[in-house]
């Protein structure tokens, strides 16, 4: 019997007990070319690489007030300024390795003879000058030893509020104070950034408690951040063929680059922002806090033919009437976009009727999706875990689409979400946006975007994975000293086994769903259930279970001899003349049936017992974030298991009763396992079925997405080409 044993009756019951303790839900917390066909005149084909979320952090930075030397790497004796592994397995982002990614991607780029390379926003991580340094002296290298031409957008980590403002993180790996060892967290934060360095102190830096407060953390805001990008696509360069901004008053036929230069002044490219909406000329009767905000969107020509639109989407919406009195802008987006940056959105539907006039191919980029970014699946996740949950704070709502979608725009590049997905939405007759998300270097699954122009309409899009990448693993010796020091260590040591860039990614991401995003996203019976040892049979059989014995029975059953002998006694004292015999005979019922339901598929029971309910976690997030190139990683034999178990659900009707927030205790497990997992294999199904990202082609004459690579998959129950599917 591979279910109906002491093993999965003691995963139960811990389980049971475990459900005991979820009071209330996760979900409920607070918690181109013109148009006829003609040729656009350029010299086809041109590469441009999009890299959003480098989320740069210099592991080799010098602080040049002296307040941190870093700790010395036993690899090659250089002193590293890093974040902690703990840091990292904790964040949707990593802070250390990324540095080499994103060296590796530009080598990549430079090998492919790409010129063109757009960062489309979280190019730095807090926009820290330690960092930012860092990142200008790169961009600066490869544009002088390669040509390239960095184009810049900025996203809600660069700048973090309009204005500077203090900063600095907690947990730099630093070492300790009586060994002299390294191995712990040591809190490095600007003035007025913690409880330390809000304390006056003399010079530029200091030591106060355990902190050290230094100036080299703070986060700048829009000024610095520009200045220092400057000739990296912030203000126009004498090799632009145009250049121009919102606030530019020049017509194509007049361009010259001194009237640019003076025209991109940042005293000109300013706008007012109130908490209720726009301000200036869109400003009503009641608007408050209204200020006076830079914008940094810019539209150039790095080519003759190609005018790429660098849009700044951030939002920060004016809470006071001080420089630090601003919401962040991380999950605003195009929704804000619209009521309090109207005229950028204006600006944008009049480049793009002027690059059609000039035969011009137009391509914008910004760091904040366009469109929904699951695959039509948002409304249903929404149900199943709740509004605030997988970050659906930052969906684009449909209105907002279908807005974008009429300024005339064909293709949009996207950031933010660390996602890789494409979005095609068609209004009408020919208002149709393609939403491209590009994934991050600095998460999993590491990759950028390469979009090649063929010319007439046809723009080829494909996603370059970083799974080698050198000196990947140069700063492991210092989180074997950190994992060492931890008392206990919460993160597996076995990610230092890594083989390669990209699966250090992959366990970065099992780490990432085990300590953070089950507690932030799932409800709690949900994240119980899998944190349990049941396997896939084990949910197999749950598909099926048919019983009456209720959560409330078996989590006020007395533990007599053990959790598993306490399932077969769950009855006693409970008022029910039924036996835990009976209960066994429910869970052996359920497995043949589970058997029969299997061997049907030509599949076994046993086989299913090979992966566990966390792997079923993991892969959902994974499909949910990396799209098809998800599938690589979701080996032919579990999928279709996955497959079996979304379809032996769909035939259950099972319903929850609730009492208040919770789930009630007259549910019996077999109905919460199947009102909560229905729906949660649905979706998996309905994320793998989503458009094509991997290599496609846009072909924006008739707008249809073509599917370059076929990738196959059990998962994928639409393969095949696809034209526009746009929800109108």
């Amino acid at each position: 019997m591979v279910t109906g044993t002491a093993v999965l009756r003691c995963a139960l019951a811990a389980l049971v007990l475990a459900l005991a303790a979820c009071a209330t839900s996760r979900g409920d917390r607070p918690a181109q070319g013109v148009r006829d066909g003609t040729s656009v005149p350029m010299h086809a084909p041109v590469r441009i690489a999009f890299m959003p979320d480098v989320h740069f952090h210099d592991v080799y930075a010098g602080f040049e007030d002296g307040s941190f030397p870093g700790v010395a790497n036993p690899a090659n004796g250089r002193h590293a300024t890093i974040r902690t592994m703990q840091a990292q397995l904790t964040s949707t982002r990593l802070f250390n390795e990324n540095y080499f990614a994103f060296l590796a991607a530009l080598d990549d780029a430079v090998a492919r003879g790409v010129r063109i390379i757009a960062l489309p926003g979280d190019f730095s991580d807090d926009g820290q000058p330690v960092h930012m340094r860092g990142l200008v002296a790169i961009l600066d290298d490869y544009a002088a030893r390669h040509g390239i031409e960095f184009l810049a957008a900025p996203g809600n980590h660069d700048p973090v509020r309009p204005f500077d403002r203090p900063g600095g993180k907690r947990d730099y790996l630093g070492v300790d104070p009586v060994t002299g060892e390294a191995g712990v967290a040591q809190a490095i934060y600007s003035r007025g950034g913690n409880d330390d360095c809000s304390a006056s102190y003399a010079g530029d830096w200091a030591k106060v408690g355990t902190s050290i407060c230094s100036e080299e953390v703070r986060t700048l805001g829009y000024a610095g951040i520009t200045a220092m990008l400057a000739r990296h696509g912030f203000m126009p360069s004498p090799q632009y063929r145009y250049y121009e901004t919102p606030y530019s008053s020049y017509a194509y036929g007049d361009y010259r680059y001194p009237t640019a230069l003076r025209q991109a002044d940042w005293t000109r490219r300013r706008h007012e922002i109130c908490r209720e909406g726009a301000g200036g000329p869109d400003r009503r009767d009641g608007h408050t806090f209204c200020t006076m905000v830079a914008d940094a969107s810019y539209l150039v020509e790095p080519v003759e033919g190609v005018w790429l639109v660098a849009l700044d989407a951030n939002v920060y919406v004016p809470t006071g009437p001080g420089d630090d009195d601003f919401t962040g802008s991380g999950n605003h987006g195009y929704n804000a976009m619209l009521s309090h940056k109207p005229h950028v959105i204006e600006w944008l539907r009049d480049v793009v009727a002027r690059g059609e006039r000039l035969g011009k191919q137009v391509i914008a980029f910004s760091h904040f999706p366009m469109a929904e970014f699951y695959d039509g699946a948002s409304d249903d996740i929404e149900r199943l875990l709740g509004a605030n949950a997988m970050q659906l704070q930052r969906r684009p709502a449909e209105d907002t689409t279908r807005a974008l979608a009429a300024t005339g725009l064909k293709v949009h590049v996207g950031g933010h979400m660390h996602f890789n997905d494409m979005a095609v939405r068609t209004y009408g007759d020919d208002a149709t946006l393609f939403n491209i998300q590009a994934p991050s270097l600095a998460a999993h699954v590491p990759a950028y975007k390469l979009m090649t122009l063929h010319g007439a309409g046809q723009l080829e899009i494909e996603t370059v994975r970083l799974d080698r990448v050198p000196r990947f693993d140069e700063l492991f010796d210092l989180y074997r000293a950190e994992h060492a020091h931890a008392a206990p260590a919460q993160w597996d040591l076995s990610i230092l086994d890594a083989a390669n860039y990209g699966d250090f990614t992959r366990r970065y991401l099992d780490e990432l769903v085990r300590l953070r995003l089950l507690d932030d996203d799932w409800r709690c019976e949900m994240r119980e259930l899998v944190r349990s040892p049941l396997t896939g049979a084990d949910l197999m059989v749950l598909s099926q279970l048919q019983t009456n014995v209720t959560l409330g029975q078996l989590a006020n059953a007395p533990a007599r001899g053990g959790l598993a002998a306490a399932l077969f006694d769950c009855l006693a004292g409970a008022g029910d003349e039924r036996s835990g015999e009976a209960f066994a005979e429910d869970l052996r019922q359920a497995e043949a049936r589970a058997r029969a339901l299997v061997r049907a598929q030509g599949l076994r029971l046993e086989d299913f017992a090979r992966w566990q309910a966390m792997d079923l976690a993991v892969d959902f997030v994974r499909l949910a974030r990396a799209g098809d190139l998800a599938f690589a990683e979701v080996d032919v034999e579990r999928a279709n298991h996955y497959v079996t178990l979304a379809h032996a659900l769909q035939q259950s009707d099972a319903d929850l009763s609730m009492d208040g927030d919770r789930v009630g205790d007259a549910n019996t497990l077999g109905e919460l396992f199947q009102a909560r997992f229905k729906p949660l294999m649905a979706i998996l199904l309905e994320l793998a079925a989503g458009a094509p990202s991997d290599h496609v082609r846009l072909d924006l004459d008739n707008n249809r997405l073509i599917d370059l690579s076929h990738t196959p998959s059990p998962l994928r129950r639409l393969p095949g080409d696809r034209g526009a599917t746009g929800r109108p």
